[in-house]
């Protein structure tokens, strides 16, 4: 993909492929792979596989252990799609286009077990519950609602809940080497500087628990802001929540908590930029290249913990690995009873750090080179600290415009949209700027010395070494998955896109003018209603 439109950017080089032999002789002369060496024969359960981060989990799982035993995927039906189909969408994805070539019997390792971890015991029937205690070594636990909006009572019965149901489950697991419980940076986001250490619950998870299953839930959203106190949103609290379930219920088990930043598309596999979803600052930037979204409230200058998504899972396997290494069993092996689980950040402001300034910077740097063709206004984008100046900024280019627009479709008979997608997005905006208008101090020791730990054909198949992360060239491929996987426009479009920008460019200038000419002559009428 990146390799097409090469031409459309000649400032810079985009990450080259390498064949399949090219890169297996050059893994053949680091050294065998120690994480593959450990998950050899063995077989994994993981929750959230259809999620981001899960289905990049399952092809680098299937992809760089090749001598995996098989795969549990815990699913369960949606929107009137059972688990097969949801599943089989999910592998005709071009991200697997790698592992088909590479493992082209891949399919045959997966097993897929119905379930729902916002469920008591995670909806597992017995059967299915008896064959994951007698044959499941590995469990990456990353199955969670994300969203930041999400009712308190369905947030806890999936990120609280869940956990523990998967704590218990993992105890009964008889050959468990390790359990990665994947968190987020920001559970403790009520603390300025994060160390990788557990942090004390506003209220145990036992009790939240107890509150949202004997509760009425109308009472539940009523009390709602009480119970998150200086959190901003049910996930980050119940995130942290799920902490303290961790902390309790992994007493004797190998369990590591890991914590990743905001996660964004690929940095280079096993597609670079790939990414499937509009979360967060990748959300941003959709609205942005579309010329939709022209301000955010933001703290230019501060940092924007930004990690890629492929890094992030290769973090992830390698903590299972440490785990394993350390303490390989729940039994003999164990860990002791009084040692709390290390935990890993994550985290790229440590090393590499990034302000959201720069951030917007590379995606309009790169982003201008193939403008979508999927564009309905012009690119005008500011960030700014102060609430007046980005009240004024909608204002000006998001309310007036969307009732011109919607009056003129009602006018032609055609129904109004804007004002309403303006609504959804200033309620994005504000969700994001929390975010984005503070700046957190994180420690990533942990993390930093696994980097260390690795073997050299570990670092390179298994790369999640920050230091080394290229924000350019990075931002190069972003932003063409962006245009490409997000919003589906084709690398064939980029001089129709181009097109389409310069016209779009004019049209602004023009609006800019009429809108500027009429201000002036209401100003000058009122000022001469004042003179008479």
């Amino acid at each position: 993909m990146v390799a097409d439109i090469q031409k459309y950017s000649p400032k810079m080089k985009p990450v080259g492929e390498v064949t399949g032999f090219d890169a297996m002789d050059k893994l053949e002369a680091l050294g065998e792979s120690q994480i593959g060496k450990m998950f050899a024969g063995t077989t994994v359960l993981l929750t959230g596989g259809t999620g981001f981060l899960g289905k990049l989990m399952v092809d680098k799982l299937l992809r760089c252990c090749p001598d995996l035993k098989k795969l549990f995927l815990l699913a369960r039906p949606k929107k009137n799609k059972d688990i097969a189909k949801r599943l089989q969408e999910q592998f005709d994805d071009v991200l697997y286009d790698k592992l088909r070539k590479e493992r082209p019997n891949f399919i045959e390792k997966i097993c897929i077990v119905e379930g729902d971890v916002g469920a008591i015991n995670l909806g597992l029937s017995q059967e299915d519950r008896t064959k994951i205690a007698n044959e499941v070594e590995f469990i990456f636990h990353g199955a969670a609602t994300v969203r930041f909006d999400e009712a308190l009572k369905t947030a806890v019965e999936i990120n609280v809940r869940g956990t523990r149901e998967m704590c218990i489950l993992a105890r009964s697991c008889g050959k468990l080497k390790a359990l990665v419980h994947i968190s987020t940076a920001y559970s403790n986001c009520t603390v300025m500087e994060i160390e990788e250490r557990f942090y004390e619950s506003s209220l145990p998870g036992d009790k939240l628990i107890d509150l949202v299953e004997t509760m009425d839930e109308k009472v539940i959203n009523s009390i709602t802001p009480g119970l998150l106190g200086d959190f901003p949103n049910t996930y980050a609290y119940t995130k942290s929540v799920a902490e303290d379930v961790v902390q309790k219920y992994s007493k004797g088990l190998p369990v590591a908590l890991f914590r990743p930043s905001i996660v964004i598309g690929t940095a280079k596999e096993p597609v670079a930029g790939w990414i499937d979803n509009v979360y967060g600052p990748t959300g941003v930037v959709v609205g942005a290249a579309v010329g939709l979204l022209h301000a955010l409230i933001c703290k230019p200058n501060a940092v924007a913990d930004l990690v890629p998504g492929d890094m992030v899972v290769n973090a992830c396997i390698a903590t299972a690995w440490k785990t394993a290494k350390d303490y390989p069993g729940n039994h003999e092996d164990a860990p002791p009873p009084d040692l709390t689980p290390p935990v890993y950040n994550f985290v790229s402001s440590t090393q590499k750090p990034l302000t959201w300034s720069k951030f917007m910077k590379y995606n309009e740097i790169y982003g201008l080179e193939v403008p979508t063709v999927q564009a309905i206004y012009y690119y005008v984008f500011m960030l700014t600290s102060s609430r007046f100046a980005y009240t004024l900024y909608c204002f000006f280019l998001h309310w007036i415009p969307a009732y011109i627009i919607d009056g003129v479709a009602v006018l032609i008979g055609k129904k109004p949209m804007l004002r309403k997608a303006y609504t959804k997005i200033s309620k994005f905006s504000e969700v994001i700027s929390y975010f984005a208008t503070r700046e957190w101090k994180f420690h990533s020791g942990n993390t930093e010395g696994l980097v260390r730990e690795l073997c050299p054909a570990d670092r390179q198949t298994f790369d999640f070494d920050l230091s080394r992360l290229d924000w350019s060239e990075y931002f190069y491929n972003y932003v063409r998955g962006v245009r490409v996987y997000l919003l589906k426009d084709p690398v064939e479009t980029v001089p129709a896109g181009l097109r389409r920008h310069n016209i779009l460019k004019y049209s602004h200038y023009i609006f800019c003018a009429v809108l500027t000419f009429v201000l002036v002559r209401l100003l000058w009428a009122a000022w001469s209603l004042l003179d008479l």
